[in-house]
């Protein structure tokens, strides 16, 4: 382990490539000799400029987005999306699907409910505490999109693979989950992620959104609430979080570079997932809170045979340089985020330490 740094298991805001943050260091007081800081030059300027575009062409290269996908980058996190999507598509007595798998979905359909806009709930895990990602969803054919969260932070549970809506459009908050696999591009109309869990800070939401998606937005939104200002002015119709997006560029280039692309950065999570889950299915101390077919790669939420384990359990890890494993407040237990910069040295150790502290409290 670096000196001084412990393993963070932190679900956000989360851990950052250890390279990302030293070339931040480096460059933090002078960035490529301009005599200033990164956050200290204009977003008008070329330097900005060659960061924003890069950031979007490496988001691009991995996803393998053709000129029909836009790469956004917008203020407010993936919050404020769950209001500006039903904001932007849900006009003229329209109406969409949501799959509801957890608090984040909830928080999603809650703000097109504000609204008033029209929406059907077409599935929901609520039945069983959100344990488990809903099967065999039946949806509306005249839906304006199917909304979905990809990956659930606070529940553990993550979709293996992507529900058949059909035309329909799907839109989806992969705040927690994106650039952690490849996927089927064209299922999707807007994907949406607020940065500080897999792919940078706070501070900033990535938003990939489709032409035809665009093409559905009135003109008579407020500027800074629809997705057609982002796209036509390259994210920079004001001043936009620069340093953020700074950092996911350099995420990117590490993920491109480092990694060598989504399909290895799968292999490293579907690994660690593999060694972690595996401590829960070889005894009975340390116990999975979801449906074994609906675990999550990014957040392993996991309980203790009792609360004042768990507590001691917690106490203990920071003891020994293990952060960030307290579960979510609303469901409490234990949650080891293990997004694409947590490393596989970082998820033995973890493993060391549970292996030792269930044979001195089992």
């Amino acid at each position: 382990m670096t000196e001084n740094r412990i393993y963070n298991f932190n679900a956000g805001p989360a851990a950052l490539p250890l390279s990302v943050l030293e070339e931040i260091q480096e460059s933090f007081l002078n960035y490529k000799g301009c005599g200033m800081s990164v956050t200290e030059i204009s977003h008008r300027s070329k330097w900005f400029d060659d960061i924003i575009n890069d950031a979007v062409s490496r988001t691009k290269r991995l996803l393998k987005l053709d000129d029909t996908y836009h790469v956004l980058f917008v203020q407010g996190g993936a919050s404020t999306q769950f209001a500006l999507i039903p904001m932007n598509f849900l006009h003229d007595g329209k109406s969409a699907d949501y799959v509801n798998t957890g608090t984040w979905s909830t928080k999603a359909i809650k703000e097109a409910e504000i609204q008033g806009k029209s929406f059907n709930v077409a599935a929901s895990s609520k039945d069983r505490n959100f344990c488990y990602i809903p099967k065999n969803i039946r949806f509306n054919n005249d839906a304006v999109y199917a909304h979905i969260t990809s990956n659930n932070t606070i529940k553990g549970t993550q979709w293996a693979s992507f529900p058949d809506t059909g035309s329909v459009p799907i839109i989806a908050d992969m705040s927690s989950d994106i650039m952690s696999r490849p996927f089927e591009i064209e299922k999707f109309g807007l994907i949406y992620a607020g940065a500080q869990k897999n792919i940078g800070p706070a501070g900033v939401c990535m938003v990939i959104i489709r032409d035809d998606m665009l093409e559905l937005i009135p003109d008579n939104l407020p500027s800074m609430f629809a997705y057609t200002t982002y796209s036509a002015k390259n994210s920079m119709y004001n001043t936009p979080p620069c340093f953020a997006i700074y950092t996911i560029q350099l995420v990117m280039k590490w993920l491109e570079e480092t990694i060598g692309g989504l399909d290895k950065m799968e292999e490293i999570n579907k690994k660690k997932g593999e060694l972690l889950y595996n401590v829960f299915d070889s005894g009975d101390f340390y116990n999975g809170t979801t449906d074994v077919d609906s675990r999550s790669l990014m957040n392993v939420t996991f309980r203790l045979p009792s609360e004042d384990l768990e507590k001691k359990f917690i106490e203990k890890a920071t003891d020994n340089g293990f952060g960030g494993l307290k579960g979510h407040r609303s469901v409490g237990g234990c949650r080891a985020s293990i997004y694409n910069a947590t490393s596989i040295e970082a998820i033995e150790a973890l493993i060391d330490f549970m292996k030792t502290f269930e044979k001195q409290n089992g």
